[in-house]
């Protein structure tokens, strides 16, 4: 057992290995960050604001300097990891659930019901989500449930085609004719049988999906449309630090750094996934 776990450790390429390591380390941090400063994330101190990070040997107390307001960079990093990953993790969870469920509708009924959820699905792909999103968030009331919302309604498209095309392939496998010779309903056979087989397909295009949300909340939340105050996240502490690029980097670099490393190893995960998932893709090896 031991040398087939050594085995299977060592297929594993070392970018994917880095990358599963750094997302482990980012939930870890999101979870107890906010242990390593005994300063709150809201807690202000003008007379220590914009310190540089005592962690680059600036002198200061705070390990990854204070803001225009002496909150601590640490803590608000910790907490703005939380709810970056929790809306991403959520609203990708949202549009995964809808948009299968219309998939496997889609595939079940045929006819006029999958004309309409097809055409559905072509609309969404023509829409500019970034613009659809800005004009949602400005004409509604801003809350975090709407954000939410919306983000998880902007990739359901994807999992309706995929999940479609995936169940039409099912449907002709030899289990799927067994279960209906045995009397088994439209209903067990989809969600007893078919799903679990489809299931690699959501999970890949879940790994897909999850850092687009990342960077779309990120660009919402940028431009002042994403989540509000007292709340915060790493796109609104970009946000903070734009205009201070030359005299307080860290507000920019720091959080900016996160996102993007996130971003990339989800996305590297996710095609190691792929290709482990995906028969036609085994032999693929990520350099």
């Amino acid at each position: 057992m031991a040398e087939h776990t050594t085995l299977s450790a060592a297929r594993i390429p070392f970018v994917v290995r880095l990358s599963m390591g750094f997302l482990a380390l980012f939930v870890l941090f999101a979870m107890f960050g906010t242990w390593l400063t005994p300063y709150g994330f809201r807690e202000t101190a003008l007379m220590h604001r914009l310190e540089a990070p005592g962690l680059f040997g600036s002198g200061s107390d705070y390990i990854l300097g204070t803001d225009a307001r002496g909150r601590d960079l640490v803590a608000r990093l910790a907490v703005g990891a939380q709810i970056t990953l929790l809306v991403a993790v959520v609203g990708t969870l949202i549009g995964t659930i809808f948009g299968s469920l219309l998939g496997l509708i889609a595939a079940a009924r045929r006819g006029y019901t999958e004309a309409a959820i097809m055409t559905a699905v072509d609309v969404q792909l023509s829409l500019p989500i970034i613009v659809v999103a800005l004009f949602v968030l400005a004409m509604f009331d801003n809350s975090f449930t709407l954000l939410v919302l919306l983000i998880g309604f902007t990739g359901w498209e994807a999992y309706a085609r995929l999940v479609r095309a995936a169940t039409l392939s099912a449907k002709t496998q030899g289990y799927v004719t067994a279960q209906r010779v045995l009397g088994a309903g439209a209903a067990r056979i989809y969600l007893r049988h078919i799903l679990p087989n489809v299931f690699n397909v959501i999970l890949v295009q879940f790994t897909v999906n999850l850092p687009l949300t990342i960077l779309l909340e990120t660009a919402l939340s940028f431009l002042g449309l994403g989540v509000q105050p007292p709340m915060t996240s790493l796109g609104q502490i970009m946000s903070e630090g734009r205009d201070r690029l030359l005299n307080a980097w860290w507000l920019t670099l720091l959080p900016g750094t996160l996102i993007f490393l996130l971003a990339l190893s989800i996305s590297l995960v996710g095609d190691w996934l792929r290709d482990r998932l995906d028969p036609t893709l085994r032999g693929r090896q990520i350099a």
